[in-house]
């Protein structure tokens, strides 16, 4: 149990907390999805991700925030690079010295058992890793004037893997593990309500609740069943606390996502990336207030010919974006993206839109006449730049041997005549 203490003019100790004027409200801060280590179109994140834990940092310390709540994908993979690792232990310190206690769970990303090693040692430093499933009705209490907060931790359920341990052996979808595990934590909370504790609730949770919205970068959690819950899973909570989608959402007023603190696709370049600062007062959800992030860097999708979108200035306000750019060429430019860096130096996707006017051609009239090997590279020099004698060298050797395995499995026409007679 942990009590919560931040420079407001009152102070924590091991006895009751003690207000020097007024009774202030728990203030919590839901951020989720930071998925550090991801790459976007081959670009490494690892400085953004990190400017951006700063800046929740610092949101940290202005806000006077209690508790930061990261209902999963912490990482962007189960096993994450030692530079990953890096990036988000600094945040993470950074997070607690500016005073905040930080309760995260598992998503479908992380890997449960290696997000949660240590996680008896990292509480009692105010760090606190939710990532077992037999663990959900277990709370992390956070104390305040007004009594306790119990913080519920959800990881990512998968239905195949967690139904048995839930109870629930007959369960096939996401709602009915949900649904088993919010079983639990509204038995938890019933038994504390008997015993006469006066105790605030919230949920966190990583899953995919109907009416949210996708943004496109988001893996698909679907496994064979059906994978949306419905928001009436969290009943009886003050507030739920989500994770997955990567945009902020508002299901219902006690029902949010975050979304990710930074876009992961360019469908993403118009959002802007949030957090949620709540209150907790007395009876529960006093207020929420959607408070922006800073953009670290800009996304675009610019369309034009090689030589507008090198040359305009309707296009400068981009050059320090990261870019996509669609090329409308009469015919397919050689070194395009070479050539767009030049400009726009985080240029990280092309791709190039035959005119409208060009009759049409399918992709077999287009490559009509070149060999395997000229596709191949005039496809590497239009997204990249033109290869180098090794990687020339590798597609070579990858084509032969294509074409060795093809002719192997060939099977002769006359023993084809003989078998059908």
């Amino acid at each position: 149990m942990g009590r919560c203490s931040r420079p407001t003019g009152r102070r924590a100790s091991n006895s009751l907390s003690v207000v020097a004027d007024s009774v202030v409200d728990m203030r919590i801060l839901h951020t989720s999805d930071w998925h550090i280590g991801r790459t976007f179109h081959g670009v490494d994140l690892l400085a953004d991700q990190g400017a951006v834990l700063e800046s929740i940092a610092e949101l940290v310390a202005a806000q006077s925030i209690d508790v930061v709540v990261v209902p999963g994908d912490i990482y962007d993979r189960a096993v994450p690079s030692a530079d990953a690792v890096v990036v988000c232990n600094r945040g993470l310190e950074a997070i607690r010295a500016a005073g905040a206690v930080i309760v995260a769970t598992s998503g479908n990303h992380d890997s449960p058992a290696r997000l949660g090693a240590g996680a008896a040692f990292a509480s009692a430093g105010g760090l606190h890793l939710m990532t077992k499933v037999g663990s959900v009705a277990t709370p992390v209490v956070v104390d305040d004037e007004h009594g306790s907060v119990a913080f519920y931790g959800i990881p990512y359920l998968e239905p195949e893997t967690t139904r048995v341990e839930l109870d629930v052996p007959a369960a096939r979808t996401h709602a009915e593990v949900l649904d088993a595990a919010m079983d639990l934590v509204r038995a938890d909370l019933a038994a504390r309500g008997e015993a006469g504790q006066h105790v605030r609730s919230v949920v966190l949770a990583h899953a995919f609740i109907v009416g949210g919205e996708a943004t496109g970068s988001e893996r698909s959690i679907s496994s064979g069943g059906i994978e949306t819950a419905p928001a009436s899973a969290f009943d009886g909570v003050d507030y739920v606390a989500l994770g997955h989608l990567h945009s902020p959402q508002t299901l219902t007023e006690r029902v949010r996502y975050s979304g990710s603190p930074l876009p992961y696709s360019f469908g993403e370049r118009s959002h802007r990336k949030a957090v949620w600062i709540l209150e907790l007062d007395a009876d529960g959800l006093g207020s929420v207030d959607r408070v922006d992030l800073p953009v670290v860097r800009g996304l675009a999708r610019i369309e034009g010919t090689v030589e507008e979108l090198t040359t305009h200035a309707a296009f400068s306000e981009y050059e320090d974006h990261y870019v996509s750019a669609v090329l409308t060429d009469e015919v397919r430019p050689v070194d395009a993206m070479r050539l767009l860096q030049q400009r726009f130096r985080h240029a990280i996707h092309l791709e190039w839109r035959r005119p409208e006017d060009d009759g049409g051609l399918r992709y077999r009239d287009r490559v009509r006449g070149r060999s395997d090997l000229e596709i191949a590279t005039s496809f590497l020099t239009d997204m990249r730049s033109a290869p180098t004698a090794a990687e020339s060298a590798l597609f070579e050797r990858a084509l032969a041997s294509v074409q060795r395995e093809t002719e192997s499995t060939r099977t002769p026409a006359s023993t084809v005549d003989r078998g059908a007679a």
